[in-house]
């Protein structure tokens, strides 16, 4: 199962990722792909910045040759855009797939996008790496008690492309302030009419009437809340930290997201339509243009989506 954390700066969906993707390998494995252009997400389990793995936005080129394999349809990377869809002869890949850098932490597999570098500094957007992630997620075969868990860039970035459709379900972390609902409105609009399954997570919640407040303004998206943790703000201030410290209410919280995901329906023919959708958007909207050939004929009509590729396909772990 797939699931991204998004909501307004500031919200706490680091912290919130953070605790998930510790909670959830006690029930499988877990990857969790740091896409959030400040990069916190290894700070906040623990890896010291210098021991991260390499960043997946500085490897798009040699992404896009592994994961197009013999296709006929992608005639080499340059043409292989964010968007493209696997088909026939793609290299579809499994959790763990040992081409995508990664580093273990607290049981957890991380990778990472990485930040800005100074060439990209006036010249380029963070969606150019994020690219790199969007074209794992097309590529994954991802099966029953595997986790993939994504801390996305804050409000609504995540719609500069696709990429918000990638996943089973999507996290939303609100606090209880008008700010932090309109991130939710606006999130909800924009996913209206695409099938986007979304949670709402209340964080920083300090009172009955703050619950009441995101129920007001959020409805029944609100799935569970946190309220203050000394044993939480003891781990973002880098004291040692282990989900044993955590408070009965923080554990109940995180069972009820776990088994909220897991009771997520897999949905793969969506999957494949809304890839094929989205990549005919963009080679419409900029990537005919930028590659001198018509990318729309890089869709294998012929492709079937979920487990079943295997049997067909070149799938790597």
């Amino acid at each position: 199962m797939r699931v991204a954390f998004v909501g307004k700066g500031g919200s706490g969906k680091t912290t919130l990722s953070s605790l998930f993707v510790r909670y959830a390998t006690r029930r499988g494995p877990v990857v969790a792909i740091d896409a959030d252009i400040n990069q916190h997400l290894g700070l906040v389990l623990g890896v010291d910045p210098g021991e991260h793995p390499p960043p997946l936005g500085g490897m798009l080129t040699e992404i896009k040759d592994y994961l197009r394999g013999d296709n006929p349809l992608i005639r080499d990377a340059v043409s292989m855009v964010k968007t493209t869809p696997p088909g026939r002869g793609s290299r579809l890949v499994r959790l763990g797939d040992p081409f995508f850098p990664s580093c273990s932490v607290e049981g957890v597999s991380l990778m990472v996008t990485g930040p800005f570098e100074e060439d990209d500094l006036g010249v380029a957007c963070y969606h150019s790496k994020l690219g790199a992630v969007e074209l794992y997620l097309n590529h994954l075969v991802d099966g029953p008690g595997e986790y993939v868990v994504v801390d996305m860039t804050a409000g609504a970035d995540s719609f500069a492309s696709g990429l918000f459709t990638r996943f089973d379900l999507t996290f939303l972390v609100a606090e209880p302030t008008r700010q932090g609902v309109s991130v939710y409105r606006q999130y909800r609009d924009h996913a209206a009419g695409f099938d986007v399954a979304i949670a709402v997570l209340g964080n920083k919640v300090h009172s009955p009437e703050d619950v009441d407040f995101l129920r007001e303004h959020v409805g029944d998206d609100l799935l569970t809340w946190f309220g203050h943790s000394p044993a939480i703000r003891g781990m973002e201030q880098g004291r040692p930290f282990a989900l044993d410290d955590l408070e009965p209410a923080a554990h109940h919280a995180l069972a009820t997201m776990l088994d909220r995901l897991d009771g997520q329906p897999k949905d793969w023919p969506k999957f494949g339509r809304q890839a094929a959708e989205f990549h005919i958007r963009n080679a419409h909207a900029w990537a005919n243009r930028a590659t001198g050939q018509d990318l729309v004929a890089q869709i294998d009509p012929g492709f079937v989506y979920g487990p079943a590729v295997a049997a067909s396909s070149t799938v790597t772990s």
